[in-house]
């Protein structure tokens, strides 16, 4: 039987997956992932690693999803399929390649800055 545990992350989130053979039930924190990710472009985003190597329906996808919010967890569960995938069969890693599902999205949230309301918004001037 075939399984793989792998990490992907996004922005702060943190996903850890345990993929095995199976009818393509997909839960992420004990719960079904149409139910933790109500909107349908996550759920898409989620899916798309099967749909790209033509695995829809052959593997249970057990996520375990932390930090960050909706979109970031979403982005670290693709990732983290993906990856599982790619350990599963290597012969996917073009095809996943090719759509950058193996690619880490390294941009993060830029830090505030003392003396400014943000990163990089300033308060209002006052010429007099």
């Amino acid at each position: 039987m075939k399984q793989s545990i792998s990490v992907g992350r996004r922005k702060t989130s943190i996903a850890r997956v345990y993929l095995t053979e199976g009818n393509g039930t997909i839960q992420v924190n004990d719960r079904p992932f149409e139910q933790f990710f109500p909107l349908e472009t996550y759920q898409t985003a989620i899916k798309f690693p099967f749909v790209v190597t033509e695995n829809e329906g052959k593997y249970n996808a057990y996520v375990n999803v932390r930090g960050g919010g909706t979109t970031g967890q979403a982005g670290a569960a693709q990732m983290a399929i993906a990856r599982a995938l790619v350990a599963i069969d290597e012969a996917l890693r073009p095809k996943l390649r090719a759509h950058s599902l193996l690619t880490r999205d390294s941009r993060m949230v830029e830090r505030k800055k003392y003396g400014q309301p943000g990163a990089r918004k300033r308060f209002q001037f006052s010429k007099r």
